[in-house]
């Protein structure tokens, strides 16, 4: 396993590292709560002995200095956490570290977004998603994990918004995309082998909903008809440019009671580490 760094020992995070944080915030969930529990099932999947540390590139996570486990935030409530996810990001943004985050819901890619804007200057997100997240509220809720696109458009926090495996648009939320100009290939018109024209630097949203249920029970929102598992890891490692953070986020361990879905989370987040482990370098963020 990567080395335990408590996130009050932020000196020992330095340039080139990948740093990982859970984040385990729920609250802003509709339908279902669970997914605040995600982050620890994640890790005892990547734990487990059931698999091994290694990425399918040989990439050698547990023997991988550069790749850091500072734990969960310890997080309040409502506007409150956003801000200490803002201010726990920006800190490690600061000392030229890559982020990784376990949701938690999606609500938390807004305050994340917020502190990468303030450190990266024309950021393109590839967000994988069974929906694209850009309703202006949602029941009642400007900061539902149903809207965080929204805040993150409305905001210019990113240059470019890319997003992959929709199957949920609605009337509302195709006048939001066009609003923004979100660019968005609807799992409908997705065909085997698409490449993605993405610029970089890049952040990678990930939304485990993305995966058909079949692939993905464990998710507080099935919606069928999404991605396999070997799809998602063929656009993860086929990435060009440089990934300068990442979120997987959804995982909901109330309706996942083998693991299974928590398993599929841990192998995606090993294919992203070897990625940006690769991407430590090339990154260039605006001082």
């Amino acid at each position: 396993m990567s080395e335990f760094v408590p996130f009050g020992s932020l000196d020992r995070v330095m340039p080139g590292h990948v740093a990982l944080i859970g984040v385990p915030l729920d609250e802003n969930s509709s339908f279902l709560r669970g997914a605040a529990l995600a982050p620890s099932r994640i890790r005892e999947a990547l734990r487990s002995g059931e698999t091994n540390l290694c990425a399918e590139d040989g990439t050698d996570l547990g023997a991988e200095p550069r790749w850091l486990d500072l734990g969960d935030l310890d997080l309040g409530s409502g506007g409150v956490a956003f801000e200490q996810i803002e201010a726990a990001i920006s800190s490690l943004l600061e000392r030229d570290a890559l982020m990784q985050s376990l949701g938690g819901d999606h609500a938390i890619t807004y305050p994340i977004m917020r502190a990468y804007a303030a450190r990266y200057g024309e950021l393109t997100v590839l967000h994988m998603d069974a929906h694209p997240d850009l309703y202006d509220e949602f029941e009642g809720n400007r900061f539902s994990h149903a809207c965080p696109f929204a805040r993150i458009m409305e905001e210019e926090l990113v240059m470019r918004l890319v997003q992959v495996g929709v199957r949920t648009l609605n009337p509302h939320q195709r006048a939001q995309a066009k609003r923004f100009g979100v660019e968005i290939v609807e799992m409908r018109q997705y065909q085997p082998g698409l490449e993605l024209e993405l610029d970089g630097p890049l952040y990678l949203s990930i939304d485990l909903d993305v995966l058909d249920p079949a692939f993905a029970p464990g998710v507080s929102h099935h919606e069928p008809g999404g991605f396999s598992v070997r799809e998602v890891l063929r656009l993860i490692q086929e990435l060009r440019v440089p990934v300068v953070g990442a979120d997987i986020v959804e995982l909901n361990p109330h309706r996942d009671p083998v693991g299974c879905t928590a398993m599929v989370a841990a192998k995606l987040l090993k294919e992203i580490t070897a990625v940006m482990l690769r991407s430590a370098v090339a990154s260039s963020p605006r001082s």
